[in-house]
């Protein structure tokens, strides 16, 4: 049997990459919130004419919230799977993955400040 050439396999990994994400898009509600927060913001780096560097930080900022809650996603529906019962380990794998997303969030968020508020006022 021939073996899958590199570039091939990586494509594939790409289209499957570029599935989830748009699953992501389509069907979770946090991440459609974001999505949406990431278009304003994005629009608002426009209208204030942002440095570079202010939209290095600003897209690692929101490159950064959503891929973490893409793993939260992740990390609730296979504890879903394994475990459909309420269960408290469970419950605690969940909150820590929750957690992390609001850890970056806030992050994110006063990097927005940092951003905006000097030229807001």
């Amino acid at each position: 049997m021939a073996k899958e050439s590199f570039i091939r396999n990586r494509i594939k990994s790409v289209g499957f990459a570029a599935r989830g994400a748009w699953y992501l898009i389509r069907t979770e509600s946090s991440i459609q919130v974001q999505v949406g927060i990431s278009i304003l913001v994005t629009a608002a780096g426009f209208y204030f004419n942002i440095s570079t560097t202010e939209w290095v930080f600003q897209l690692l900022a929101i490159g950064v919230v959503m891929g973490v809650e893409g793993v939260n996603t992740a990390v609730e529906k296979l504890s879903d799977y394994i475990q459909p019962e309420q269960d408290p380990f469970i419950g605690m794998v969940k909150d820590i993955s929750a957690g992390a997303v609001l850890m970056t969030s806030i992050a994110a968020s006063i990097v927005g400040l940092i951003i905006y508020l000097p030229k807001i006022f």
